[in-house]
């Protein structure tokens, strides 16, 4: 599912590249409803958002 909205997109556990092109875009599994839910959703927070801080994991190995 691709998002047009690229304000917390960025910093989302689930914005991913998903082509050879380098194109971005959100990678979470819906289904069906779903999706028809997230495309109407009004409030500008998307709710499956999830930061992601690639540095937590870098100290979790050290």
């Amino acid at each position: 599912m691709k998002k047009s909205s690229l304000s917390q997109c960025e910093t989302c556990a689930y914005y991913d590249i998903t082509d050879p092109d380098g194109e971005m875009e959100c990678t979470v599994s819906l289904d069906e409803d779903e999706v028809i839910s997230l495309t109407s959703y009004e409030k500008s927070s998307c709710p499956y958002y999830k930061f992601y801080d690639e540095y937590k994991l870098v100290q979790k190995q050290n």
